[in-house]
């Protein structure tokens, strides 16, 4: 049976999640899921409604992390979480950084000016996305920039999962106005456009514009 991913890729989870997959060459359902507008099965694999979450079979999980530890152990190859105890560690980090760090600052933004307003009917607090971008952002952006290798990528000199996990909460914000100065942070800015512009993320990010682009006046 086809693995089931549940959720919609505009959230950095989800997009870790299916970007980890593609990579992987792991053949996948995506089952849209957001609020009310989740199947009744998503709730089996996901009891606190939270995305993403999976199916592979009568096999249900929930949580980025979790699925795809379990997808990298059915499909080892190719490699994206280093088995070089300090590698493997780093990675751990900067799937840490990416999911709590980046995305708390991500979530006030997109949430506030995007999810609120298009997807609520309601406005948000604009005041919490500004103050969001203007004093969190630039420490999370200062640190990639003075630690970013050379090679252009976080561990290894190499893709993995770290730069899955980075990546995808950036470009999430970039929907909501909050992107990175390639003035200021131009070893940044080259690492989210280089990591964007890789297939598994390209195909994703095509069509997530669609979905954020400006509605016309009625």
């Amino acid at each position: 049976m086809t693995i089931k991913i549940y959720g919609g890729t505009l959230s950095p989870f989800v997009r870790k999640t299916v970007v980890f997959a593609i990579e992987k060459g792991i053949d996948f359902e995506l089952v849209p899921a957001f609020g009310g507008m989740a199947p009744p099965e998503f709730k089996e694999a996901s009891p606190f409604g939270k995305i993403p979450a999976m199916a592979d079979g009568d096999f249900l999980l929930s949580d980025s992390t979790a699925i795809v530890t379990y997808l990298d152990a059915i499909r080892p190859e190719p490699n994206l979480i280093p088995t070089d105890p300090k590698a493997r560690a780093k990675t751990i980090w900067f799937e840490e950084f990416g999911d709590t760090i980046v995305t708390a600052c991500g979530g006030k933004i997109f949430f506030n000016r995007f999810v609120a307003p298009r997807l609520l009917g309601r406005e948000g607090d604009l005041a919490v996305a500004d103050e969001a971008q203007r004093t969190e952002f630039p420490k999370m952006v200062d640190y990639l920039e003075r630690t970013l290798p050379a090679s252009g990528y976080l561990v290894e000199d190499r893709f993995t999962l770290a730069d899955i996990a980075v990546a995808s909460p950036f470009i999430t914000m970039s929907y909501a106005n909050c992107q990175v100065n390639p003035t200021t942070h131009p070893k940044t800015f080259g690492y989210v456009q280089a990591i964007s512009a890789r297939p598994s993320f390209a195909q994703l990010i095509e069509k997530e514009r669609e979905m954020v682009r400006p509605r016309e006046p009625a």
